[in-house]
């Protein structure tokens, strides 16, 4: 496979890491981040941390990246999302398009 096609393969694609702060925990919003990013085809994670705050790791296209940080921003009904901070990356093929829910 030559640079040339290599680089074509990758155009578009990107990963992030976003930290979701207010109340997100124990309001279903892993569920939803969940079930928002398999329909956009994403690969990644999302988990709850320590301090309350909630992290999303995904990888895909960065159009769906960009309408999941839409999703993060809005939440499930029963969350109060305040702050979401967003780190863009560059895309590593780090989970095979699978996403799930880390304990």
């Amino acid at each position: 496979m030559s640079g040339e096609t290599a680089g074509s393969d990758r155009a578009g694609l990107a990963s992030l890491r976003a930290l979701v702060r207010g109340r997100v925990q124990g309001v279903f919003y892993r569920a939803f981040v969940e079930g928002h990013a398999e329909e956009l085809g994403l690969g990644g994670y999302v988990r709850n941390l320590p301090d309350g705050a909630v992290e999303v790791v995904a990888e895909g296209e960065r159009e769906q990246l960009e309408k999941l940080v839409g999703y993060l921003k809005k939440g499930p009904p029963a969350a109060r999302v305040g702050e979401v901070t967003v780190t863009w990356d560059e895309y590593r093929g780090l989970y095979g398009g699978s996403f799930c829910v880390r304990y």
